[in-house]
C-alpha cells in the first residue's frame, strides 16, 4: 500500500536532477504515507483494540552527559511500551548515541566515573548512530505501538528524562501525552504510608544503563502494586 502510494506522486517531483535531492524526496514522501496511513488505521480499529491501545505505557530511560539540560546531552535511550498491567508489549532497539570528544569531555566526575565503568562511554565513540537518527527509529516505534497523545511517559523520575526528550526529540514528545508515570513518585508515597511494606521493595543494582533502569522500574511498580495497591 505504501509502496503504490509514493509511486503516485514520485513522478511529480522527478524534475530533480540530482540524485541525493530525488532520494531525499522519496523518502520524505514515505513516510508522510506512512504516517497517513498509520492515522487512518487506529481511527479504523474496533473499540476493545483502541480501548487497550489507551491504556499502555511508554518507559523511557535516558543516560546523559549529566542533568542540566541547556548543555548536556543524551548518550543512550531505552524505550519500551507496557499494557495497564505493566506487561512488556514491545521493546525498542537500544540506542546509543555517537557524541564528539569535546562534549564527553565536559562531563563530570561522577559521569566520567559511571559512564566510563559501565562500558557506556566506549559504546558512545564507538556509535554511528546521530541524535537525529535515534528520535526518527524511537518515533518510528511508538507510532507503531501506541495512539498519538493519549499514552503517558512513564520511568523512574521520569521528569529529568523528560526535559531532555523536550529539547532534543521534540517530534518524539509531541507523541506522549502531557501527563507522566514517575514511580520515584509512588516510591515517595509508599515510603511514608506503608513503611512495612515499603522495606521489602526491590533493591536497585544501580547499573546506569537504560534498559536496566527501565526493568527495574517496572518491577518497582509492580512490586507496590501487588503488594501495597491491593
Amino acid at each position: 500500500m505504501i509502496k503504490t502510494a509514493v509511486s503516485r506522486f514520485l513522478p511529480y517531483f522527478s524534475c530533480h536532477r540530482n540524485v541525493g535531492q530525488r532520494s531525499l524526496t522519496k523518502a520524505f514522501l514515505t513516510e508522510a504515507v506512512k504516517r497517513h496511513v498509520f492515522d487512518g488505521r487506529t481511527d479504523a480499529m474496533p473499540p476493545d483494540q483502541r480501548n487497550n491501545l489507551k491504556n499502555r505505557l511508554i518507559w523511557v530511560d535516558l543516560e546523559m552527559t549529566g542533568l542540566d539540560v541547556e548543555n548536556c546531552h543524551i548518550l543512550e535511550m531505552a524505550c519500551l511500551v507496557t499494557d495497564s498491567d505493566l506487561n512488556v508489549v514491545a521493546e525498542a532497539p537500544n540506542l546509543i548515541i555517537h557524541q564528539p570528544e569535546e562534549t564527553l569531555n565536559k562531563m563530570n566526575e561522577w559521569c566520567v566515573k559511571h559512564h566510563t565503568d559501565s562500558g557506556l562511554v566506549d559504546a558512545v565513540r564507538a556509535s554511528k548512530i546521530s541524535l537525529q537518527q535515534a528520535e526518527y527509529e524511537m518515533l518510528a516505534f511508538v507510532r507503531k505501538h501506541t495512539l498519538p497523545k493519549i499514552c503517558p511517559l512513564a520511568g523512574n523520575s521520569v521528569h529529568e528524562d523528560k526535559k531532555f526528550l523536550a529539547k532534543y526529540m521534540p517530534q518524539f514528545m509531541n507523541h506522549l501525552h502531557y501527563r507522566i508515570v514517575d514511580v520515584s513518585s509512588v516510591k515517595e508515597l509508599c515510603r511514608r504510608w506503608y513503611p512495612g511494606q515499603f522495606e521489602n521493595a526491590p533493591q536497585k543494582k544501580a547499573a546506569h544503563r537504560a534498559l536496566d533502569d527501565i526493568m527495574e522500574s517496572i518491577d518497582e511498580l509492580k512490586f507496590y502494586r501487588t503488594t501495597i495497591f491491593k
